[in-house]
């Protein structure tokens, strides 16, 4: 948990009650949590935790690399930490775990495909893979 908070204060950010409740509900789940479900959880160690903080602080720590946000259907999203270096997420259709593996540089030739077939210049990507965990495969 300390590398967060090396991150923030870093990058001159302060360590506040409600980031800190933010971080331990994620750190303590085992698959992605929506805004209102950190929210809820939240508020069991930040009473006044509130829903606009939970989003400002998922935003602050999206864009500084300490969560990931995770996609699931309908549009609806759910945030896991993430790891330092490049990562992609794999989500168990079954059970909603999710599990960070290293990302590679094996996209390249795929990412040349899409650039040569669309004209578009790829800056950046999101992988995301889903299927079964071992415990739902058993």
């Amino acid at each position: 948990m300390s590398l967060w908070v090396d991150v923030l204060g870093r990058e001159g950010h302060r360590i506040t009650r409600s980031r800190r409740a933010v971080m331990e509900v994620l750190a303590d789940a085992q698959a992605p949590l929506s805004p209102q479900m950190i929210c809820e959880r939240g508020r069991k160690r930040h009473p006044s935790l509130g829903l606009v903080t939970v989003y400002r602080t998922l935003d602050l720590f999206e864009d500084l690399g300490l969560v990931m946000r995770v996609h699931h259907g309908a549009g609806c999203h759910g945030y896991v930490l993430s790891s330092p270096g490049h990562r992609h997420v794999v989500l168990c259709d079954g059970c909603g775990r999710a599990e960070e593996f290293v990302g590679a540089d094996d996209l390249d030739g795929l990412i040349d495909r899409v650039e040569g077939h669309t004209g578009y210049r790829i800056d950046g990507h999101l992988l995301q893979l889903a299927g079964l965990c071992p415990v739902c495969q058993a």
